[in-house]
Formats: structure tokens, C-alpha cells, sequence
């Protein structure tokens, strides 16, 4: 059965960031999402209905009152089918309306008709945002559940730098996401999720690390996120934009990572060891740089690094990860064994399009009795959902901490 398309209701209101919410509108739907938006008159004013019209592909709301449209007659029809409300940007007006419950537009009635989340992205002048109705108004909805994303600090309409511009998209994206999916499977659960290569230090300039880019433990902690789970994603240096939404401890290396992991599984349900620690470091690292004419031969003597998963156990599910480069899945049936994993995801790194840096995988999981389930080329989006689907399901028979 397909899954049912969820609707964002995407309210629009007066702020010169409005047309930052078309690029809002445009990935919501690249995302497969269905947009309805409805705009104030004062939104009108600053950016066209025809332009979201054109992006999402549907009707604009803009009255209560078109006899054209379909909402028109029973005009919480909006409010029951919305999934989750976003109203980017949020001026100081809607802020009051809403906290007052006023319903003398279609924006504000769809949002006191609905059951839907909330989500606000306020957009507003400095003093409007810091004067004490606005922040009084905030906390009332903040208590209503309410989520609030930004304002940031930056440059605003009036030239000045101050604390009112509208949030990042991506994180605006991000927390609507995290809102639509937190009474997902995995509701209530903790994760935590490597990822990316850890580096050795040689001396101050040169370290010993791997390829590794980190897409696939990034897309495995927003996919943990969208779907319920309070993620903690333990992350070495990768060129990746941090996801918003979820808890990320940055380390550099191997050492550090089975720090922060012992430190985050202590309340932990699952272990997603997505990252690729560095095996080896040098014995002694130089404190200054090593100066390529002072030797004519430079022999490095190495030590291994610690082991995480061998290191850290507890009564939760653990999953490790096998990138290999010859007899994938053998290696990874020896990998689940020796380590007492509950899960391991095996992946030929040779192979084009499964390698690292690159957007898909093709991977199989195998789970404790060695059994393995070859999956299709997948973008690693979907790889982390299909991982997830076996997470969930060994959660729900009782294995956690």
C-alpha cells in the first residue's frame, strides 16, 4: 500500500522574507509532500499567489471568501487536512493573533480549527521581536506546543544587523521534518549514530584518516529524527551541513569518537556505528611540522586505535557497518560475530555509485543468525529507512536500554 502523501499547509504572511517561502514551497514539494498556501493580504503585497501556484502545483488561498475555491464552503477543510501548519515568515501580527486565538482571516481560522503541529518561523524587525508583547505572545504559544524556528541574527529590511531575520531553510525544512515525524515508530527512543572518518594526527599539519564523507550516518540520524527518535549524531570533521533537529558532538579522533559514544549510549536504545574510525595511528605524533628536506625516508611507526564496538556494550541494539573492498559478505559475517552485533550493513566500496562520496548504496543487512537480505541500489536516504525498519522492528521485541 502506498503511503499516504502528507500536506504541509503553508501559511505565508507581511515580511519582506516572504519570498524566501517559495524556495520553502519548491522543496517541500520536490520532497513529495503536498503544499497548500494560504497568504495574508499583507503577504500579497511583497510576493505573488501565481508564484506559489506555479511551485506547489495547487490553488492559493488568499480569502475566506472566493466562491471559486474549494475550501470556500467549509473553510477548516484546510485544517482537517493539514498534517502540519508552517507559517514562514511569522510576522509580529500572526504572533498576536494566534496567542490572542483570533480567526479573522483564513490563516489564523485554519490554525484554531486544526489539530495539526504548529510550526513558526518568525520574521520581524529587532525591537519588534525583543519588545515584551512579542515575547509574551511567544511563550503563550510555546505553551500551546507550539515549535518556534530563529528568528537569526543578521542583517535585516532596515539595513541594521539584530536578532529578527528569518531561520536557514534547511533548518526550517529540518524542524518541520523532525515536527511531521515525532509520532513516528520511533517515538519516545533514543539513537545514536556515527558517522564520517576520524583522523589520526602525524603533526600539526598531516593526519592519517580515510575517504569516508559521512552522507550515509548523516542520512541515517535525520531519518532517525523524522521518524520520531531523539538523535544524537556523533560526527568527525565531514564537509556535510549539520542537520537541525537533533544533538551533534563533534570529535576528530577515534579516541575521541569512543568517548562521546560511551558517553551518549548511556541512556540509549540503538548504536548505529555508521562512522569509519580510523584503524591505526602513529605511535608518537611530532608537536611541530615534519619538514619534508630534513629526512629522505620517512618511516611511520603505527599502533591501533581503539576498537568502539568492541568496546562499548549495554542492552541496546547495536549495529555496525563492514566498507569492504573483497568477500563483502563473509568479512561481514565475521565482523557480526566477533563483535556480537545485532545488525552489520555490508557494502562493496569498489563497486560504482556504493563507494564513498557517492549519493547511493548498495548494501546488504545481516542480522545475528547470519542471515542477509541483498538490497537494490538505494540512495542512502533510503538505505537509512530501510535500516531503520529492522531497528524498529528488534526495538519492538524488547531489545533496549
Amino acid at each position: 500500500m502506498a503511503e499516504k502523501v502528507k500536506t504541509v499547509v503553508l501559511g505565508v504572511t507581511g515580511s519582506i522574507a516572504a519570498f524566501k517561502a517559495a524556495e520553502l514551497a519548491s522543496r517541500l514539494t520536490r520532497n513529495g509532500f503536498r503544499v497548500e498556501t494560504i497568504m495574508t493580504a499583507s503577504a500579497q503585497e511583497f510576493i505573488s499567489p501565481l508564484t506559489f501556484r506555479n511551485i506547489t502545483g495547487r490553488p492559493v488561498v488568499t480569502t475566506m471568501w472566493d466562491p471559486a475555491s474549494e475550501f470556500s464552503v467549509e473553510h477548516i477543510a484546510l485544517a482537517e487536512a493539514a498534517d502540519v501548519v508552517l507559517i514562514a515568515p511569522a510576522t509580529a501580527n500572526i504572533i498576536t493573533k494566534l496567542a490572542c486565538g483570533l480567526a479573522d482571516d483564513m490563516l489564523s481560522s485554519t490554525v484554531l480549527a486544526t489539530r495539526a503541529p504548529i510550526v513558526i518561523a518568525p520574521a520581524m524587525n529587532d525591537n519588534m521581536w525583543a519588545n515584551e508583547i512579542t515575547q509574551q505572545n511567544v511563550e503563550k504559544l510555546k505553551k500551546r506546543d507550539f515549535t518556534f524556528v530563529g528568528p537569526a541574527e543578521g542583517r535585516l529590511a532596515s539595513g541594521k544587523k539584530g536578532l529578527g531575520r528569518l531561520a536557514e531553510l534547511d533548518e526550517i525544512f529540518d524542524i518541520t521534518l523532525k515536527v511531521l515525524g515525532r509520532k513516528g515508530d520511533l517515538k519516545g527512543r533514543r539513537i545514536v549514530v556515527t558517522a564520517g572518518g576520524t583522523s589520526e594526527p602525524l603533526d600539526p599539519v598531516r593526519c592519517l584518516t580515510n575517504h569516508s564523507s559521512g552522507k550515509m550516518g548523516y542520512a541515517i540520524a535525520e531519518a532517525a529524527r523524522n521518524r520520531g527518535a531523539e538523535v544524537t549524531l556523533i560526527s568527525a570533521s565531514t564537509a556535510l551541513s549539520r542537520p537541525a533537529g537533533l544533538e551533534i558532538v563533534s570529535v576528530k579522533t577515534t579516541e575521541e569518537m569512543l568517548n562521546a559514544v560511551q558517553a551518549a549510549v548511556k541512556k540509549a536504545d540503538a548504536l548505529i556505528m555508521a562512522a569509519a574510525p580510523a584503524d591505526f595511528r602513529p605511535v608518537k605524533a611530532s608537536s611541530a611540522k615534519i619538514k619534508r628536506q630534513s629526512i629522505s625516508n620517512l618511516i611511520l611507526e603505527l599502533e591501533k586505535t581503539p576498537d568502539i564496538l568492541a568496546s562499548v556494550k549495554g542492552n541496546f541494539v547495536r549495529v555496525g557497518f563492514a566498507a569492504e573492498s573483497d568477500h563483502v559478505v563473509e568479512n561481514a559475517v565475521d565482523k557480526i560475530r566477533r563483535k556480537g552485533l545485532d545488525l552489520i550493513v555490508a557494502n562493496d566500496i569498489t563497486e560504482k555509485g556504493s563507494g564513498f562520496g557517492a549519493d547511493t548504496n548498495r548494501v546488504t543487512i545481516i542480522d545475528g543468525e547470519g542471515r542477509a537480505d541483498a538490497l537494490p541500489m538505494l540512495t542512502k536516504g533510503q538505505v537509512a529507512d530501510r535500516l531503520l525498519d529492522r531497528v524498529s522492528a528488534l526495538l519492538k521485541k524488547g531489545k533496549s536500554g
